[in-house]
């Protein structure tokens, strides 16, 4: 399949800059495969859309403040991103503006008191830094970081008024396990006053764990997609979560994926064995025509042209379908990307 069956022409004012007041007052587009019919709604009325004994799969991923600013000896400013610790005192990061610096030393903007080193360059715009401070990166991150919102989403260089709403917003409210780098953006628009109706309404709910990484927003650039390489991320798949998936198969009732993050945990297992716990790492990529082996249904935003995530639901509900409700979306003016507005597809 040729990747630029999956661009499209996007207005630039679709391109949420900011989330809505309330977190279940974004829109959703409801599809209905069988029928190909399709329902402008809201996201608060979603449990009314759903059937008792339907299980939700989330991934509760909890953001890292993993953007920062780093200041050179001669005032020029660093742009950082977190990717990884290394060691007690060692990151694996992104720079941006480093240019030939080279490992003289760094003062992070927010935290003067800490110094770091480039002392490795790596592949890909990535580089090793060492601290004069080891301390564990989610510590340190609280006090020098702002939330990693993708580049599409506009904020100031250093600081913007906005910061502390991206702290509450980019982050979902049942987000529990560390290490992400971007929020699985699905289930951003879900309140604990949704969930409260969820629970009488007898939908269920399971958590799985996957650390969204910055590949996950990267386009597609090979011609083909067979030809791309796919990110590999870490998920684990607890007791809990795996006896909710085997009753639910077992009793034949619909798993739907909150997110392509979740997705892609679900249909990193077998097919034929049982849901069992374990910890992992999947490079599953998903694209037409692949054969779906446990979601029957999805909730997800609306993606970014010739990603790996317009390609699952290309998969989903079919090439041309998925060109459709783009389509139906730009004209109904639904809100894109990660602040903005939502689909499920059943």
């Amino acid at each position: 399949m040729r990747t630029d069956a999956l661009d499209f022409v996007l207005p630039p004012d679709l391109i949420a800059q900011a989330p809505t007041p309330d977190r279940a007052a974004s829109r959703l587009m409801h599809y209905k495969r069988a029928s190909r019919r399709v329902e402008h709604r809201q996201f608060s009325d979603l449990p009314g859309l759903l059937a008792p004994g339907d299980l939700l799969v989330f991934n509760d991923a909890r953001v890292l403040q993993a953007r920062f600013m780093l200041r050179k000896e001669t005032g020029g400013m660093v742009e950082g991103l977190f990717v990884s610790q290394v060691a007690p005192a060692r990151w694996r990061v992104m720079l941006k503006g480093l240019g030939s610096y080279g490992s003289r030393p760094l003062r992070f903007e927010l935290s003067p008191d800490l110094e770091a080193k480039m002392t490795r360059v790596l592949a890909g715009g990535e580089y090793e830094i060492d601290f004069n401070v080891p301390a564990p990166a989610i510590e340190l991150l609280d006090r020098i970081g702002r939330m990693p919102l993708p580049p599409y989403i506009k904020r100031e260089r250093g600081s913007d008024a906005r910061d502390e709403e991206d702290r509450q917003r980019y982050q979902t409210v049942y987000a529990k396990t560390p290490g992400a780098v971007a929020a699985p953006t699905a289930g951003l628009h879900f309140t604990q006053e949704l969930f409260e109706q969820l629970d009488r309404a007898g939908i269920e709910r399971a958590f799985v764990t996957l650390h969204v990484g910055l590949g996950t927003f990267k386009p597609v650039t090979s011609d083909t997609l067979d030809a791309h390489q796919m990110h590999s991320e870490a998920y684990s798949l607890s007791r809990a979560a795996a006896d909710a998936l085997n009753r639910a198969k077992a009793e034949n009732r619909r798993i739907i994926a909150v997110g392509t993050t979740s997705a892609r945990v679900l249909e990193s297992q077998p097919a034929d064995e049982p849901f069992i716990e374990k910890t992992n790492e999947t490079s599953i990529f998903i694209y037409p025509p692949y054969q779906w082996k446990h979601v029957g249904a999805m909730i997800t935003n609306f993606h970014l042209p010739r990603s790996t995530l317009i390609a699952m639901i290309a998969a989903l509900v079919g090439l041309d379908e998925q060109r459709r409700l783009y389509q139906v979306a730009i004209e109904q003016r639904y809100r894109f990307f990660s602040y903005g507005d939502t689909m499920l597809i059943e």
